[in-house]
């Protein structure tokens, strides 16, 4: 678990790599087209940040051997092209096909999201994350994350997460004696505000005569 402090102040506890790379202030070109890598690693993956600093880092850190003995870049570059591609070649080798069932799902959810958070709200969060994904999937099209909304509510705890298979509204009753719960309801969906709004149009008169005073309070 890392802590960051930003330049207002605020604490930040966390074991995200990503987060981490996000935060920082990177001036150092190498390091941060490192952190850009990485970035971009999360954003396909969604996990793998860490290890891919590490590995680029003792990548570079060889590299920087060979060239202090003389060696030109572009032969290490060369092997560095030669040694993906050899383990391009093992992976299609030895990957093995396996249906995307939803118990598949949660082994790999759970396991990415113990490396961020800790075990117990890792293992509350991992069954609505892949249930969450799996009530907006369509075959054969592109997940939309932005189908999935994160809403957070006081006076409660991280694990105390749930999904809702449905609308939540952020909104209270309007009233005390409204209905708790409704079943079978109708519901109006419309894009104009119900609410009532003060006129913006303002008017006024003047009173020729002192008798008309009277006359217009009264109407």
């Amino acid at each position: 678990m890392k802590m960051l402090v930003s330049g207002a102040g605020d604490i930040k506890l966390t074991k995200d790599g990503n987060v981490l790379l996000h935060e920082m202030q990177i001036q150092y070109p190498t390091a941060s087209l490192i952190a850009k890598v990485a970035t971009a690693q999360d954003d396909i993956t969604g996990d793998g940040t860490t290890s891919n600093v590490l590995i680029i880092g003792e990548l570079l850190k060889q590299a920087d051997l060979y060239i202090s003995e003389g060696l030109h870049p572009r032969i290490i570059t060369e092997g560095f092209e030669a040694a993906k591609e050899k383990a391009l070649q093992f992976l299609e080798q030895v990957n093995v096909s396996k249906e995307m069932d939803r118990e598949t799902l949660i082994d790999v959810a759970r396991t990415s999201l113990r490396t961020k958070v800790h075990a117990e709200l890792a293992d509350v969060l991992t069954e609505a994350v892949v249930d969450s994904i799996l009530a907006i999937k369509k075959q054969d099209e592109p997940i939309d994350l932005f189908m999935v909304e994160i809403m957070e509510m006081k006076h409660k705890s991280e694990t105390d997460t749930s999904l809702i298979r449905g609308l939540v509204l952020d909104h209270v009753a309007r009233h005390p004696d409204m209905k708790k719960r409704v079943e079978d309801a109708y519901i109006l969906t419309c894009n104009v505000s119900l609410e009532y709004e003060k006129t913006e149009v303002n008017s006024g008169f003047f009173l020729q005569e002192y008798r008309g005073e009277r006359e217009v309070s009264e109407s």
